[in-house]
């Protein structure tokens, strides 16, 4: 595990260098096709500072994309002890709890570290979860926190918002450029280009967060609470329950237990995560062992 912690914190680094790299690319491209040093310089220092916004930021970015609202111990017990218990046993920091107004069954953590994460549950996943059922995927997301997959997540999100900005940059750069009447061909080209491949881009970074950190977060809330036939059944539920979200967003849908955008749809190519039946395999094969 502590490897694992030490490899998701090279990750973030990674990531950081790859997003300034190609921010950093495009304005240098912008600059040659428009002859303007100071573009590429401009395009470095914003990407720098909308890096450091995205650190502290992009958590608070995903709870309002998700609607997600805080609960206290008096808005829900149920849930809020479940965490508070798994974060005395594992001595992790109480994360911050929320709750999202949602049929679909799912869950995600998110924040910056342990000091500063934070879990939410759907009022789906709430209904149709037992109590070890709901534990079980509470210990997953805290899993999570502790191997600092949180981190990496919360960079990844930011880098696909970023993309996304890019893409619609160029796109207006190719029809609104500084002369309407005389639109400079490749910028348009480029602009097109962008602007259709930006959700291939954003896919194949979403999956750069490797598949394992799934496999490694259920191994760890499976360890946490001593039953992963519990955590197993969830996922099972998840699987046959689950429906899309009503506020979807797939520059944070790797950030859940379940696929919130597709779920029970198995894509081994472009999924952001591990089918679910070799998930509840592992756990099974877990759970014999204890």
């Amino acid at each position: 595990m502590y490897s694992a912690i030490a490899k998701n914190k090279r990750n973030t680094v990674v990531i950081i260098a790859l997003f300034l790299l190609i921010i950093g690319g495009l304005g240098w491209l912008a600059s040659y096709i428009y002859g303007n040093l100071s573009i590429v310089i401009i395009t470095v220092v914003v990407s720098i500072a909308y890096a450091l916004i995205q650190y502290f930021a992009a958590s608070g970015q995903a709870l309002a994309m998700s609607g997600a609202r805080q609960i206290e111990k008096r808005d829900n017990p149920r849930l809020y002890r479940i965490v508070e218990n798994l974060s005395i046993t594992t001595g992790t920091p109480m994360p911050k709890v929320y709750i999202i107004d949602d049929p679909a069954p799912n869950a995600f953590a998110t924040g910056r570290d342990p000091q500063h994460a934070i879990v939410a549950a759907t009022t789906g996943l709430l209904d149709i979860m037992d109590d070890a059922e709901l534990e079980g995927v509470m210990a997953h997301e805290i899993g999570h926190v502790r191997n600092y997959d949180i981190r990496v997540s919360m960079i990844v999100f930011g880098l696909v918002v970023a993309v996304g900005f890019i893409a619609d940059m160029f796109l207006r750069m190719a029809f609104f450029g500084r002369n309407n009447n005389n639109q400079n061909p490749v910028v348009m080209i480029f602009g097109l280009v962008a602007i259709l491949i930006a959700p291939l881009v954003a896919t194949v970074v979403q999956l750069a967060v490797s598949r394992q950190r799934e496999y490694l977060a259920d191994a760890t809330g499976a360890l946490t609470t001593r039953h992963p036939d519990a955590l197993a059944s969830a996922l099972e539920k998840l699987a046959a329950y689950g429906r899309p979200m009503k506020r979807q967003n797939t520059s944070m849908a790797h950030m859940w237990i379940a696929d919130p955008n597709k779920p029970g749809v198995i894509d081994r190519l472009f999924a952001t995560h591990p089918p679910i039946p070799e998930r509840v395999a592992r756990l099974h094969k877990m759970g014999g062992s204890f």
